[in-house]
C-alpha cells in the first residue's frame, strides 16, 4: 500500500482500474520513490529474474494476481527509472516467478528478490 496526499492505496489490479489517471501516476512515483534506498545505485550488466512473494496480513482468501500484476509494472518501471537496467522488455527481464502466498499477520507486504543470470 501506498500513500498519497493522506490517502493509501492498495496497489492491487481491481484498485488500479477504477484509479483517475492523474492518481495512478502520482501512485506509481510515490512507489518508485520508496525504493530509491534500496535501487539507487544498483545496476545489472546482464539479464536478471524476478521472484515474487505475497504475504498476506489477513487469512481472507487473495488473489495474489490481482497484487503481482500492479506490484510487478511498477517494481519493473523503478528499475528503469533508477538505472538499475536499461529496459524492462524481455531482453532484461527473462522471466518472473511467483510463490505461494503466505499468512504473516499485520504485516501485508510483497518481497521481491532479484536474480542475476549467467
Amino acid at each position: 500500500m501506498k500513500r498519497v496526499k493522506d490517502k493509501l492505496y492498495s496497489i492491487n489490479l481491481n484498485q488500479y482500474r477504477n484509479w483517475h489517471p492523474m492518481v495512478e501516476n502520482k501512485v506509481k512515483k510515490q512507489y518508485s520513490d520508496d525504493l530509491e534506498d534500496q535501487l539507487s545505485g544498483l545496476t545489472f550488466n546482464g539479464p536478471i529474474t524476478l521472484d515474487y512473494q505475497v504475504f498476506k496480513p489477513t487469512r481472507a482468501r487473495l488473489d495474489k494476481m490481482n497484487v503481482i500484476a500492479i506490484t510487478s509494472k511498477y517494481f519493473q518501471d523503478a528499475l528503469v527509472n533508477w538505472e538499475c537496467i536499461p529496459d524492462d522488455n524481455d531482453d532484461f527481464i527473462k522471466d518472473e516467478f511467483v510463490r505461494p502466498t503466505i499468512y504473516d499477520k499485520n504485516n501485508g507486504r510483497v518481497e521481491i528478490t532479484i536474480k542475476t543470470i549467467n
